[in-house]
């Protein structure tokens, strides 16, 4: 397998997940700046729309886009790691809920904040949206629990420490204390740790080539 990554973005949620089961895709960092692969590909062959993450299958002609469709798909192919849910759970439900949730009302409200697209008043409307998004995640670590769904690190919590982008959308976070304390768990495991390395490895290679 052949997993396009690009800097900071959350096709580090698909490493981490990857790492977690000790699976180690081929890594191809696309620079979304300058538009280059570091194995000097061209990524619109892949993705058309020129954003990542993006999983080339073994044998398959098209590739899997979609942060939640490619960690959805890798952790259905390991049931017995318990990073997401069976299919037609109720808990399955709840799972597919709140990664559409960090989707829709987290990782999309940041990006027009990020790339300065906004007018004073879409900023405090983008800026609010978050801010009640945070607060609801925080609310729900309230009772004590590790992660999201309980005491076991899933697919939502990479996709949520994927998308911690609130330093560069300018939205303080500070008064989230159990939203802090949850991340900066995620932050300890290993293969969180080893999707960062990997990913300024990569980035660093690039570089230097181009």
């Amino acid at each position: 397998m052949k997993l396009y990554i690009a800097q900071a973005t959350c096709s580090l949620a698909v490493q981490a997940v990857f790492n977690e089961l000790g699976l180690a895709p081929e890594l191809v960092h696309f620079d979304v700046f300058g538009k280059t692969t570091s194995d000097q590909s061209d990524f619109a062959e892949v993705n058309e729309l020129l954003y990542v993450p993006a999983l080339q299958l073994d044998g398959e002609a098209e590739p899997l886009t979609e942060t939640i469709t490619i960690v959805s798909y890798i952790a259905d192919r390991h049931p017995e790691s318990g990073l997401i849910p069976r299919h037609g759970t109720l808990e399955r439900v709840r799972m597919d809920q709140l990664l559409t949730f960090v989707a829709t009302e987290i990782a999309q409200k940041h990006i027009p904040l990020m790339r300065k697209l906004m007018t004073p008043e879409g900023i405090a409307f983008h800026s609010n949206k978050l801010l009640k998004a945070y607060g609801k995640l925080d609310a729900m670590l309230a009772d004590g629990r590790s992660y999201l769904t309980g005491e076991r690190f899933t697919v939502v919590d990479a996709y949520v420490w994927a998308t911690m982008w609130h330093e560069r959308s300018g939205v303080k976070l500070d008064h989230l204390g159990d939203l802090a304390a949850y991340i900066e768990r995620i932050e300890a495991r290993a293969s969180v740790r080893k999707a960062l390395r990997d990913e300024a490895e990569i980035v660093a290679q690039h570089k230097q080539t181009h």
